[in-house]
């Protein structure tokens, strides 16, 4: 529930504790605004930048996927598998319409890197999760 998604031909992942951790049994709490604001703000603003100036990127735009972390190693590791999921064939297969007709997908996100995590310990487990997908 705590994600942001703006579309583009490549999309970068970004993993940032925009929330502090929250009490047992609540894996958020409040808003973080020098550490976590800020540090998405930023990659926002990088994306704009990149997006807006057509001798960086020319015919390619920059989407992104940015997910909070809580502040919580283990909630992150819950988001990091948001960015797998995508890949991944559904649990009850294809499906079919109606009609008869398979269902249509949109394409699959092109996840090329990922931002984050702010602790190099969640850094550590995402990059370990990721790998196995390249």
């Amino acid at each position: 529930p705590h994600a942001i998604r703006l579309e583009g031909d490549l999309t970068l992942g970004g993993l940032f504790p925009v929330h502090a951790r929250g009490p047992a049994g609540v894996p958020c709490g409040p808003v973080k605004k020098e550490k976590g604001i800020h540090r998405l703000e930023a990659m926002l603003y990088a994306l704009d930048r990149v997006n807006g100036d057509p001798q960086v990127l020319p015919n390619l735009t920059l989407g992104a996927r940015i997910l909070d972390t809580c502040s919580r190693d283990t909630y992150a590791l819950e988001q990091t598998l948001s960015f797998v999921r995508s890949l991944l064939p559904p649990a009850g297969g294809e499906g079919r319409c109606p009609d008869g007709s398979p269902p249509r997908k949109p394409p699959p996100e092109r996840l090329v890197g990922v931002i984050g995590a702010s602790a190099s310990s969640v850094s550590i487990m995402v990059a370990n999760v990721l790998r196995l997908f390249a």
